[in-house]
């Protein structure tokens, strides 16, 4: 059964124009600008114009940038004069037609304009500036390079090699060629992999760099003088025949140039270190460095289906395929261990067959490490991944690939969205329900879900959305038959759904039985997995030592100077962090208010959980994921690696370890602050811990062994526990949408949710209270709600007002309002004294 669709015909280019027709271009400005732009065509240029490719432009008196042409006709502006075209970039599309088609709907459903979309959608060295940088490749050699070079590139290339690690803005460079049209020789410079391009210092490119050696060349011809040299040296000639071993130059001495990895000498338990080192200072081995692409798939040949799909599974994947036959949008509504990526990759290597593109979307980063694992096995060179760990230069490795079909399955987060597919046959959405597919600042303020079904619609593509606790939602689009369902209610193999107990703490602190935040039953439970060499998943959805530090003579609570909240405390630094805008001071020895020296943290997160069990279980190595431990680039695969590795006893994470994570050793997962997920005033709150208890509890006893799951909470009695450990979706989501019906939540109505920011509290109100007045006038009084300002009511010193506006689900009624929404919003912007406020628009907020 192979999975084949027709796809949409592309929208054919202009004709060929003849050289004196005057040619205008509307183009697309990585600026927040509500209307296109239209610059003149030179008449030298008029066959170059190609919709989708990248033009420079001069933007106002100074700036240069680069933008998007979005459509070619000869109809000059009316309200000014159009200035030329400085340079053609491309001679063919950087950005397809259907990912034009798309720009334009993320922009207009999602209010924002089309410049905020590009600016979102492109890696940043695509996005050229006057203030793009450019530093030489790491691998340049001037005496090694096959291109030869001009007298502008050649003075380039000396200004930059004249100081290690050296970079120029495109301003300098104009500069210093003393020309204004310069972007031609910086384009030949990039095509002969001389220079690279980065945007801000934080995506200035770093090669991976492999240490290898080889035989020296002159020693190749004489291997066997060598090991009559070195005869009474028997670590070095173990060495030497473990290099030849791996390197037969004696059938072929051609070999010898590419080496091997070092590490492959030096870490070999049967080999010496030193004896390798003093082999390279004799000058028996060469050590040399050798820059390789972090996309070595090339060399991988596709490999077999390393796996057999049960009968469970071939059933649901046969009953996914005939729903596709009838509708566009299928759910695979699977338990935790259900086996459902199985099921992917084998739809994935249908829709190959059948000559498509597949996007596989994960909602986090965390989970690529481990998917992209076993999806390399089975498409090789054909898998691409997109994630924003990835340097700039990565990014636009992959972007590329896609145009060129070089990756035909791309696995990443929400922005993987924008990726110039045009051909696309299957889109994945895996953990469909999590929030984390949406984006909330800066626009567009996405959902990657919703693009994903509108890139669907527009290409012909089938969707797959798979969740064990699909969004409310998405569940009532599949019960009313808009999608369709497929059910997998047992898990893969033997194993079994997991014991989930409760843990009364109110009552165990009254007792005096609660060791710091651990019960005795979680502790001696931890103690019991590790003793039999099984592991631990430890949740708490709170990262820092602890949320608050208070003073217990005065009451006095360090807060942020830009935020209405308290400080967290992060041991490993020592100091007190603003989650919101990152603002950071030191720990203070005694209190700023009173100088007393009574300073005492309260409450606990993730940093404190990891320190004191490493105090109360000195046999567990213990490990912590959060956003804290997670910011390097690799940080993810090494903290999976561990763990999947079993070097890590406990895992102690944020909700990043409930989503989707496989591992089989893990038998006991904690849940050690139930009632903090739970108490959130958000009409999805419940949903949320729903779903976050259920995932987090999946991750134990997947492969066999019975898992168990310990949740602590003070009220045990609260109706969603039941539900939770029964594993009921249905009846959860027969009362939650029952609650939904009520009170007009969504999917009965539509929500679009304006902030209004100021510096001063006052002019924010009033602003506020105009924008309900304008649109109450417009919508009438009963959509519109507000304005209050929300519980964290000043971040980064803006204060807050918002305003939530709630639709019938019609299009038609849908369209109207907004444009009565932005009537609205122009009319606050009109204000003198509100020039200064930004009114921020959030469709569809979670």
């Amino acid at each position: 059964m192979s999975l084949t669709f027709e796809f949409a015909s592309p929208t054919p280019a202009p004709a060929a124009t003849p050289d004196r027709v005057t040619l205008f271009v509307d183009v697309i400005l990585p600026l927040p600008l509500p209307k296109l732009y239209t610059y003149r065509v030179p008449y030298e240029l008029n066959d170059n114009v190609v919709i989708g490719g990248r033009v420079i432009v001069q933007f106002g008196a100074k700036r240069t940038l680069s933008c998007i042409v979005a459509a070619v006709h000869e109809t000059p502006p009316k309200e000014y004069q159009a200035k030329y075209i400085l340079e053609f970039i491309d001679d063919a599309p950087v950005v397809t037609q259907p990912q034009l088609k798309l720009f334009r709907w993320i922009s207009e459903y999602y209010m924002c304009t089309l410049g905020e979309v590009i600016n979102a959608a492109l890696p940043s060295a695509l996005k050229l500036s006057s203030e793009s940088r450019i530093q030489l490749h790491p691998a340049y050699v001037a005496d090694g390079s096959p291109y030869p070079l001009d007298e502008k590139e050649e003075r380039i290339v000396e200004n930059l090699r004249s100081e290690d690690g050296k970079a120029l803005t495109f301003t300098e460079v104009g500069d210093l060629l003393e020309i204004a049209s310069f972007h031609k020789v910086i384009k030949s410079l990039m095509q002969k992999d001389i220079i690279f391009l980065f945007e801000q210092l934080s995506d200035k490119y770093s090669p991976k760099v492999l240490k290898k050696v080889r035989l020296a060349a002159h020693l190749v011809a004489g291997v066997e003088q060598l090991f009559e040299q070195l005869a009474t040296k028997p670590k070095q000639v173990d060495v030497l025949l473990k290099y030849l071993q791996r390197v037969p130059v004696h059938h072929n001495e051609h070999l010898n140039h590419q080496g091997i990895e070092k590490a492959a000498l030096t870490s070999s338990p049967h080999l010496s270190p030193s004896a390798v080192n003093t082999l390279i200072k004799n000058g028996i081995l060469e050590q040399f460095d050798q820059i390789v692409s972090r996309f070595p798939l090339d060399e991988n040949p596709v490999a077999q289906m390393p796996f057999q799909l049960n009968e469970a599974q071939v059933t649901a994947r046969d009953e996914v395929m005939t729903l596709f036959g009838q509708k566009d949008i299928v759910l695979l509504h699977g338990v935790t261990g259900s086996g459902k990526t199985e099921i992917y990759i084998d739809l994935i290597r249908q829709a190959l067959d059948g000559g498509g593109q597949v996007l596989y979307l994960l909602p986090e980063i965390a989970l690529t490490a481990q998917i992209v694992t076993r999806l390399m096995r089975v498409f090789g060179s054909r898998l691409g991944v997109y994630h924003s760990k990835f340097s700039d230069n990565e990014r636009v490795e992959v972007w590329n690939g896609v145009l060129s079909g070089r990756f035909q399955v791309v696995v990443g987060v929400r922005s993987a969205v924008f990726l110039p597919f045009d051909n696309l046959a299957l889109l994945i959405v895996d953990e469909e329900h999590e929030s984390s597919y949406k984006q909330y600042d800066p626009a567009p303020r996405y959902n990657a879900r919703e693009v994903a079904l509108m890139m669907s619609n527009f290409q012909g593509a089938k969707v797959l959305l798979g969740s064990a606790t699909p969004a409310v939602e998405t569940y009532y689009q599949a019960r009313l038959g808009r999608y369709g369902l497929v059910t997998l209610s047992k898990r893969f193999g033997e194993a079994g759904m997991p014991e989930i107990e409760l843990i009364d703490t109110r009552k165990l602190r009254a007792e005096k039985k609660m060791h710091n935040h651990f019960s005795a039953d979680l502790l001696n439970a931890m103690e019991s997995k590790i003793a039999q060499n099984e592991q631990v998943i430890l949740f708490q959805n709170r990262r820092g030592y602890a949320p608050v530090t208070a003073c217990n003579d005065c009451g006095y609570i360090p807060k942020c100077q830009s935020c209405a909240v308290s400080l967290s405390y992060h041991k490993h630094a020592h100091e007190l962090r603003c989650h919101y805008c990152g603002y950071h001071e030191g720990m203070p020895t005694q209190c700023p208010a009173c100088g007393s020296r009574a300073l005492r943290t309260q409450g606990f997160g993730t940093e404190k959980l990891e320190d004191d069990l490493k105090i109360m279980l000195p046999q567990a190595n213990v490990q912590r994921m959060d956003l804290d431990t997670t910011r390097a680039k690799n940080a993810y695969q090494q903290i999976i690696g561990d763990f999947e590795q079993q070097k890590t006893n406990v895992l102690v994470g944020t909700q990043m370890v409930t989503k989707g994570l496989d591992f089989e050793n893990v038998s006991l997962v904690g849940i050690v602050n139930a009632d903090s997920i739970i108490h959130y005033p958000d009409y999805r709150a419940h949903e949320r811990a729903y779903q976050m208890f259920v995932q987090v509890s999946g991750r134990a006893g997947r492969k066999g062994k019975k898992g168990k799951v310990l949740i602590q909470t003070a009220d045990p009695t609260q109706v969603i526990f039941d539900k939770v450990i029964r594993n009921d979706y249905l009846e959860f989501y027969e009362y939650e949408i029952q609650q939904r019906r009520e009170h007009e939540y969504p999917p009965f109505t539509r929500m679009i949710k304006l902030t209004v920011k100021h510096m001063d509290q006052e002019l924010a109100q009033k602003a506020a209270i105009l924008l309900t007045q304008e649109l109450a006038d417009r919508l009438g009084r009963g959509p519109v709600l507000g304005p209050e300002a929300p519980y964290i009511f000043r971040i980064r010193n803006f204060f807050l007002q918002e305003i939530v506006i709630k639709l019938s689900r019609e299009h038609t009624v849908l369209k109207k309002a907004k444009l009565d929404i932005c009537a609205a919003l122009d009319v606050v912007r009109d204000q003198k004294e509100y020039r200064q406020a930004r009114l921020v628009v959030d469709v569809d907020p979670m």
